[in-house]
């Protein structure tokens, strides 16, 4: 079988797990005037793609690939434990468990789930969103470097579609932006790809201060 297929699947907006529903904060910055245009957007995307997701988030979704795809499972759980402890505001945990369940869901009503994993999936009282890529990717064959750019690149088209929704900002400059924004993608990639496990942590006080903000926010197009 071809295994772009299998990465298509993984990294596509149609997978049912309800990614696009939630914007990270980027509503809060445009409501607040943080971002207004296309100049601005760049500037928020390469900030979290330079400052924060090659820093936490990124690695601790690397690391749920690579503890699955060896069957670590006594260090998937530890791992699991700190990245659900790690959600700094109600609105990221929501999210994160959210989008859990749904790919809890999905993964138990397919075959390619192995019974390690669907042993490993039934466990666990409240899986999140990194661990649900994980076993996606286990169960699919993909490896952890290429299921860390399907979720890099899923995370920058829901990033842009949150801008076309809440800014003057059409499919053509969105793709202008993403040709933009592609070599500080592949830098995030990277640098996750490099960085030695010990030194996760990172400290967005922006984005989490946007997100409690999003929180009460009165009038919204995303979840919070």
């Amino acid at each position: 079988m071809n295994r772009a297929w299998a990465l298509l699947r993984l990294a596509s907006p149609q997978l049912p797990i309800g990614g696009y529903s939630y914007s990270q904060g980027l509503e809060l910055a445009v409501e607040a005037g943080w971002v207004t245009c296309r100049g601005t957007a760049a500037i928020w995307l390469r900030d979290q793609l330079e400052l924060n997701l090659p820093r936490f988030d990124a690695p601790q979704l690397l690391a749920h690939c690579t503890l699955a795809e060896a069957e670590d499972w006594p260090g998937l759980r530890q791992r699991c434990e700190a990245y659900r402890a790690s959600r700094e505001t109600r609105e990221l945990h929501l999210e994160s468990r959210q989008m859990g369940y749904s790919l809890r869901q999905l993964l138990l009503g397919l075959v390619e789930l192995d019974a390690a994993g669907r042993e490993f999936l039934d466990s666990l009282e409240e899986p999140h969103m990194a661990l649900g890529w994980a076993l996606a990717a286990r169960a699919w064959g993909i490896t952890p470097h290429d299921a860390l750019a399907a979720w890099l690149w899923g995370w920058l088209e829901n990033q842009l579609a949150v801008l076309m929704k809440t800014l003057p900002l059409g499919q053509q400059a969105a793709q202008q932006l993403t040709s933009e924004l592609l070599p500080a993608l592949e830098e995030a990639h990277r640098a996750t790809c490099a960085l030695d496990p010990a030194d996760i942590g990172s400290a967005p006080f922006g984005l989490a201060l946007a997100s409690m903000a999003h929180e009460r926010q009165y009038s919204r197009l995303f979840r919070s």
